[in-house]
């Protein structure tokens, strides 16, 4: 029989998300690199600095219509469905939160060191090359912002090394990078050598690719469908207000205190911040379930073919099957009824009836 397995290349098509926002960020900080070069100081802080909002108040209207436009995923729509059918047996919300406790703390644990990482590199490397080293700005900047455009160029790269090897090796590997590679990258970036400094950024940059590659495609996979969006939406937003949000302001102000009580390792404080986010995220990992090329909770298996539908079903229906005693048929209850083809039928029928999950 043909694999039950969904598109392989989830992990692929999930770090096109990354992209974008890497794409979002090189524009901005290029944005600002510009307006540093050809503005006097004094202009910029008078009148200079409200044209990157201007420019962004357009864009967002944009964001917004394609935004509105988008059509939610056939599992999320079949939910919805769903639960306007049987609005009388709701199941409490504070109920399934509860029952997947285990995964909000992984998801908190994985967009932690995600965010971490990611806004120390991409916004705190800048500040702390200008306040901290006493670089010259706009070549901190310059330099960020290549390193920004190399990661775009292999983060459908470390998608699909996910979608090969699965989700857990990527982000392990990307975890004990940060681990032993942080603080030699960091002793790179204190070098008085511009090119050492961007090799130190660089090597930060593609251990990040780990994390930006394969994030999208692992953190919608800790939830079933019918409670995706809230769960992620909070767990998400919760950790990167917390920790990743915060890791700027909290690093600078080790990096001050430290300076000020005369420490010799002040400057290399964001290295060990990013190990103990390493090790953190080495913890969440580890408890992660593996969801590389299985279908997400709440969804059924994908098929290519009226054949591999009609074969899916048969097995399905034999509780002693593969399918039938597979993770997905058991998992799947949480999420509601499974839409499929009766294996009686000679042709797809336009609007099957549901067959209620086992």
């Amino acid at each position: 029989m043909a694999e039950y397995s969904p598109d392989k290349r989830r992990g692929f098509m999930g770090s096109w998300l990354e992209f974008g926002t890497l794409g979002g960020y090189v524009l901005g900080a290029s944005l600002v690199t510009i307006l540093q070069f050809a503005m006097p100081e004094d202009t910029l802080l008078s009148w200079g600095w409200r044209i990157p909002f201007l420019i962004a108040g357009p864009l967002g209207i944009v964001g917004l219509y394609l935004r509105l436009k988008l059509e939610e995923t056939p599992a999320f729509q079949r939910q919805q469905e769903e639960a306007s059918k049987r609005e009388a047996v709701k199941t409490p919300v504070l109920r399934l939160f509860g029952e997947n406790w285990r995964a909000l703390l992984i998801c908190i644990g994985l967009v932690l060191v995600f965010n971490v990482t990611d806004y120390m590199l991409l916004s705190y490397m800048p500040t702390y090359l200008t306040t901290t080293l006493g670089r010259d700005a706009t070549n901190g900047l310059v330099l960020v912002i290549v390193v920004m455009v190399l990661m775009m160029a292999v983060i459908g790269l470390g998608g699909r090394l996910s979608d090969r090897f699965g989700r857990r090796p990527v982000l392990f590997a990307g975890c004990l990078g940060f681990l032993f590679l942080s603080w030699p990258a960091l002793k790179l970036v204190q070098t008085d050598s511009a090119v050492l400094v961007f090799v130190g950024l660089l090597i930060l940059g593609l251990v990040l690719v780990t994390f930006t590659s394969t994030m999208p495609s692992t953190l919608p996979a800790l939830f079933p469908t019918i409670i995706r969006y809230g769960a992620l939406a909070i767990a998400f937003n919760v950790s990167v207000s917390l920790f990743g949000g915060t890791t700027p302001l909290v690093t600078e102000s080790l990096v001050a205190w430290a300076t000020r009580s005369g420490f010799a390792w002040a400057n290399d404080i964001p290295a060990f911040y990013l190990m103990i986010a390493a090790v953190i995220g080495l913890i969440a990992v580890w408890f992660t379930k593996e969801t590389a090329n299985a279908p997400l909770l709440g969804s059924g298996p994908a098929v290519a073919s009226e054949e591999e539908a009609r074969e899916l079903v048969e097995a399905y229906a034999d509780e002693s099957s593969e399918v039938a005693q597979s993770e997905w048929a058991v998992e799947y209850a949480q999420s509601g009824p499974i839409d499929i083809v009766p294996p009686t039928s000679s042709k797809l029928a336009p609007e099957p009836e549901p067959l209620a999950a086992k």
